[in-house]
């Protein structure tokens, strides 16, 4: 009797073992950039149902926690709306003795959003560099109400900060600037606020308005649309990217396969991005 109670335990254990090897050998974790969480939410979930073995696990922060979490090792896949800097990849070549892996994984439109209330509905880049830099402060400066400009950003740690404050503001950003830590932060300071103006990826501009936006004076005013992307005609547009310690293998290199895909690429275009080709 002593023998079979010995032998049922012995059992049990190694089917836990095994269950438990199963689950953490198939779990995928991505963490990092606002931007991407809606899009990585929608490829987790459409890929785990063909794949029931699989956890594709998803959370958001911005583009510096993902890559400072890819650094210390508690995630598999860095989201990152910027390039990883010199600093992050000297790191994670020191501790890992490799070089970052960087996978292109969509094209992104960078909208700037105003209140649909609001008599502006184009701006050049200078101007919108000029608003955020706090040279221009109120909107009958660029052909508005006389009121005062209220500004609404993403925090420093945030790709899409870096990328505003490097390709459009290109300087300091003005200290009035009120800053949140995700984009729909924003939409929703923008849709309550006739004056304010915010910037974040096209997928979020609901209940506010796109602005137009020219490289210069001369020029047209162009949307962010799958088209204008595609074809490099609107000014404000980036990679987003998925940044690994190493060449991904198993279960991490299969789902990045199929996020390269038609398929994956498909959900892309359906989130309000825009795909690789």
């Amino acid at each position: 009797m002593k023998s079979k109670k010995i032998k049922i335990v012995t059992i049990l254990l190694v089917i836990m073992t095994i269950g438990f090897s199963f689950t953490t050998l198939n779990t995928v974790t991505i963490k990092g950039s606002d931007t991407l969480v809606i899009l990585s939410q929608k490829w987790a979930g459409t890929y785990m149902k063909t794949h029931p073995g699989v956890s594709i696990q998803v959370t958001g922060g911005d583009s510096g926690v993902g890559l400072a979490a890819l650094i210390n090792g508690s995630t598999d896949i860095a989201n990152s709306s910027r390039q990883i800097n010199s600093a992050e990849s000297e790191k994670i070549k020191e501790k890992y003795k490799k070089n970052a892996i960087e996978v292109p994984c969509a094209k992104d439109g960078l909208s700037i959003f105003l209140n649909k209330a609001n008599k502006v509905s184009e701006l050049t880049i200078e101007e919108i560099g000029n608003i955020y830099s706090g040279k221009i402060t109120n909107w009958k400066e660029i052909g508005g109400d006389d009121a005062k400009i209220r500004l609404y950003g993403r925090e420093r740690s945030s790709g899409t900060f870096e990328f505003i404050k490097e390709h459009v503001v290109k300087g300091d950003f003005s200290k009035h600037v009120k800053t949140f830590q995700g984009t729909a932060a924003i939409v929703n300071a923008v849709r309550k606020d006739k004056y304010g103006i915010g910037y974040g990826g096209a997928a979020y501009a609901e209940g506010v308005k796109d602005c137009k936006v020219k490289k210069d004076a001369k020029s047209k005013g162009i949307y962010p649309t799958a088209a204008t992307i595609k074809n490099k005609t609107y000014p404000i547009s980036r990679y987003l990217y998925m940044y690994l310690r190493e060449r991904p293998t198993g279960e991490t290199k299969a789902f990045i396969d199929w996020v390269l895909s038609p398929e994956g690429q498909s959900l892309v275009v359906e989130s309000g991005y825009f795909s690789l080709k």
